[in-house]
């Protein structure tokens, strides 16, 4: 399950590097945040803090609700390193 939460995630990281709707965007960062809270719970019921740091950490990057503004560029950098990074996670199991 964690597997496909992560190549969902990463493939709609992937269509933010595309122009889309301001609409899409936002609808991205709460399931972003959704689905990297859903696979923090699980590195913590796994004892994995590392992983699980690094899920909530990117669960408060993604959130909607405070928006960090990185500018579209940075934003783009991010949302392919961190799909990168879960494609990654993904093979290496």
């Amino acid at each position: 399950m964690s597997n496909i939460l992560k190549l969902g995630i990463a493939a709609l990281l992937g269509l933010c590097l595309f122009d889309m709707p301001y609409g899409f965007y936002q609808l991205v960062r709460f399931m972003a945040m959704v689905g990297f809270g859903i696979l923090a719970f699980q590195a913590n019921e796994e004892e994995n803090q590392t992983g699980t740091i690094i899920y909530v950490a990117l669960a408060v990057l993604f959130q909607p609700l405070l928006k960090i503004s990185l500018g579209r560029e940075l934003w783009n950098i991010v949302d392919t390193v961190v799909a990168i990074g879960l494609v990654v996670t993904v093979i290496r199991k």
